[in-house]
Parts: C-alpha cells; structure tokens; sequence
C-alpha cells in the first residue's frame, strides 16, 4: 500500500498543481478589462511603444485584454469620438475635434519628436533642390502634411503650390510606390518606411525632427470612458509608460516588433529604425507641446474659415487628463516639476 502511495505522490501532485494553475488561469482571465485600441492601417513610427504593449504582453502585465481595431486615421478619429474605439493615437485630428466640442481627453504620450522625413531620388541633393518637384504627402490637415508645410516654410521658405506641387496619398506604402513609379519625386515619410525606401535606392534628405519637437501618437479617450473606467484608463498609462522604458532599454525585442509592424525582410533595416529613434519616446505630454499641437491646428483651422480669426485658444490643459497622468507617472517614479505658484 505504501509502494502505491509512492508511486502514485508525484503524478497526483502535479495533477493538482496544474488544475490550480488552469483555475489560477481562469481567474486571471476572468480579471482582464478588455479594451480596444486603435491602430492605423500602415504601421507608424510614432505608435511603436503601443505595438510592444501589445507583442511582449506588457497590456497584459497591467491586468488590459487588448485588441487592435485598425483604419485609417479619420475612421479612427469618428469612431473613437462615436464610443467605437476606447483608445485611439490620432492627436492632430483629435485636437481639431475638441475644439469644435468633441468630448474627449488627451490621456497619455508616444513620440516626443517630429519624426517624418523627407526622403527623395538620389539625384536630390538637397532640400533646395525640391522648388518645382512633386512631393507625396498626405491629406491637408494630418499630420503627415501639416509637417513638411511647417518645417519647409519656417525653415526654408518653401511653399507648397508656389515653390513645390503636393500630391497626396493615404499611405506611405503608396507613396514609396509612386516615388518608385516615377510619379513623384520625393515623400514624406516616417523612419520605418524611409529605411524600406533606401532599400529602393532613395535617401533621407531631412529629418523633421532636427526642427520639430511634438508629441506624436498620444492617445486620447472619450469623456465617458473615462468617467466609468478611471482604473483601466490608469493601467493604460503604465503599460504605455513601461513600452516606451522597453523600448529604451530592450533593443533585441524592440527590433523584433519593429521588423514584424512594418515586415522588414533584412533585421539590419529594424536595427536602423531602432538606433534612429529607441529614445525619442514617453508617456508624458508636455504642456508646451499640447499648446503646439493646438495651435498649429487652430492655425489652420483659421486657413479654411473653420475658427474666427479673433476668437482666442481656450486652456488646452482642460483636454488633458493631467491630474492621472501626473500621478501614475509620479507611481512609477517620473520626477514632474511643480507648476510655478
């Protein structure tokens, strides 16, 4: 009877370890918050540290079950301002949305910097040397317009329809293509997508960065969601705090992400992408860069007649959930200076 006891001791014991472990399981899944997250049709350089919250389970570390909800930036702008989409990284548009009254609060940062260039043929040597060539960009009023008007006419007094011809395209996929094509000459395009355009023989001819601090990516909320879901609101912010420390600190799994979003075949053009920018990320936003992002909208929400010329910015800060960003941040041991009395 004793031999059978023996026998028999380990294999109940791990029967019984690995029911508690399936129950430990179960409960732990039955404690997820499942949230949805937006997530643009191309890969961007501005949301890398979403896409290693997402890969190396640091969602999932904060108690989060997230799921990806992919369109492009307007649909993701509708339908998070529609209650569609609980987390959605489109700050330019977000801005313009509430300042026409949209209910929704900035929540938490990605990308300190500008961080598109203007990549062109080789036979481009400098940025003067674009006065009377095409240049792809995306739609008036996104960001990946908006940033190559700023920079090339504060910088270099280039203006677009005067100095340059634009012709716009969703993606940066397309207009890598159409550069290729022959059908424009140069490209606005973030880190990732330039490193796949040297591939092709094109080069960088300007950083965006070197001229434009900003926040990019920041993820916002609709006013509802985070009236009844603070405690999920709070865990998002840490996750996105401890992707961005990932990012900085963890090379090898940060390439590994950066490879797999924007499917570079070569790991060596990941690596590059890393180098370029693996500190340029945080969790924080600013006050000085939240009033660029809205002045530089209302800026040219008063080229199109959709803001009075006389009517003043209201305080932003009231479209930043500063309060919780501020004490989550302070949680994970962020020094913040005090505001000046």
């Amino acid at each position: 009877m004793e031999q059978f006891r023996n026998k028999w001791a380990a294999p109940v014991a791990l029967l019984a370890f690995g029911l508690a472990t399936l129950a430990a399981s179960a409960v732990g899944a039955a404690d997820m918050t499942g949230i949805s997250v937006g997530r643009t049709t191309s890969a961007s350089g501005f949301h890398i540290p979403s896409y290693i919250a997402m890969e190396q389970g640091i969602f999932k570390k904060y108690g989060l079950d997230a799921k990806y909800r992919s369109m492009s930036g307007k649909a993701l702008l509708n339908a998070g301002i529609a209650k569609q989409i609980d987390f959605v990284p489109i700050p330019g548009g977000g801005s313009q949305a509430a300042l026409k009254g949209a209910p929704i609060t900035y929540l938490v940062g990605q990308s300190l910097i500008s961080q598109w260039t203007v990549t062109a043929h080789a036979s481009i040597k400098s940025v003067k040397d674009l006065k009377g060539k095409i240049i792809g960009l995306g739609r008036p009023g996104s960001a990946d317009y908006d940033e190559a008007d700023i920079v090339l006419s504060r910088n270099f007094g280039m203006e677009p329809g005067r100095d340059y011809k634009v012709i716009s395209f969703r993606g940066e996929a397309e207009r890598i293509a159409a550069m290729i094509n022959g059908d424009i000459h140069a490209g606005l395009l973030t880190f990732p997508h330039a490193a796949k355009a040297k591939l092709a023989g094109f080069k960088v001819i300007l950083k965006t960065g070197k001229y434009l601090p900003r926040i990019g990516g920041s993820f916002w909320v609709h006013n509802d969601y985070l009236k009844t879901n603070r405690k999920a609101a709070k865990a998002f912010i840490h996750a996105m705090a401890e992707a961005a420390e990932y990012m900085k600190n963890n090379k090898e799994g940060s390439v590994d992400v950066i490879q797999k979003y924007f499917a570079m075949k070569d790991r060596r053009e990941a690596e590059g992408v890393w180098e370029e920018v693996f500190d340029q990320y945080g969790p924080d936003m600013p006050e000085a860069l939240v009033l660029s992002l809205f002045e530089s909208r209302v800026k040219r929400m008063i080229s199109k007649n959709l803001w009075p010329k006389d009517k003043p910015l209201p305080d932003v800060e009231k479209f930043v959930a500063r309060d919780l960003l501020n004490e989550t941040l302070r949680e994970r041991g962020y020094y913040l200076q005090p505001k000046p009395l």
